[in-house]
């Protein structure tokens, strides 16, 4: 068997055997996270102060 053809049966395989989620199988888990992280970033933004 060729090195080229075995370095590919490798990959193939590895790939089918990996469970990679991908950004848009994410979704509603995704946009919570970035809700989430949004309202972080308001809550932590100091309110100015009028002299």
């Amino acid at each position: 068997m060729p090195a080229q053809s075995r370095f590919v049966k490798s990959i193939v395989a590895t790939s089918k055997a990996q469970d990679i989620r991908l950004p848009w199988t994410r979704g509603a888990p995704r946009k919570a996270m970035i809700a989430r992280r949004r309202k972080d970033l308001v809550d932590a933004t100091p309110v100015a102060k009028s002299a």
